[in-house]
């Protein structure tokens, strides 16, 4: 009998990967938050966990040309850990900065909380497998 890794880990061992690409986007928005025209970003969790779960999609996207000085607009399918998006402001700022500095420590010590979730769930069956193999 074989033992398959990423079916006994479930979808923790990928969540972790995006949690932690998440975390750093997170902490580079803080960094930023007195920065002129900065943009706060941010990733769209569900989706990435989503694609990242589903088939690749490796085909290029292919956009019509209308004149023949436009470019061809052939462009190769974002990766998962390219999705970043802007995030919208409560309040405007003089200096075009979009950091909520409450916000994103927010946000970053949610992400924080979802991963060490993610590490505890995969600790138990790490520990419940090393048992099974000991014989325990």
């Amino acid at each position: 009998m074989s033992l398959n890794l990423d079916k006994a880990f479930g979808i923790h061992a990928l969540a972790l990967g995006l949690r932690s690409r998440r975390a750093e986007v997170l902490a580079a928005n803080l960094a930023n938050a007195d920065t002129p025209n900065f943009k706060a970003r941010d990733v769209d969790f569900k989706n990435l966990l989503q694609r990242a779960q589903g088939p690749a999609d490796t085909s290029p996207t292919v956009l019509r040309v209308t004149h023949q000085q436009h470019l061809s607009g052939a462009q190769p399918a974002q990766p998962a850990g390219a999705a970043l998006l802007y995030r919208v402001p409560a309040q405007l700022s003089v200096d075009g900065n979009t950091v909520d500095t409450p916000v994103e420590k927010a946000e970053f010590t949610r992400n924080a909380m979802q991963y060490m979730t993610s590490l505890q769930f995969l600790n138990g069956r790490i520990t419940g497998l090393l048992r099974a193999i000991r014989g325990e």
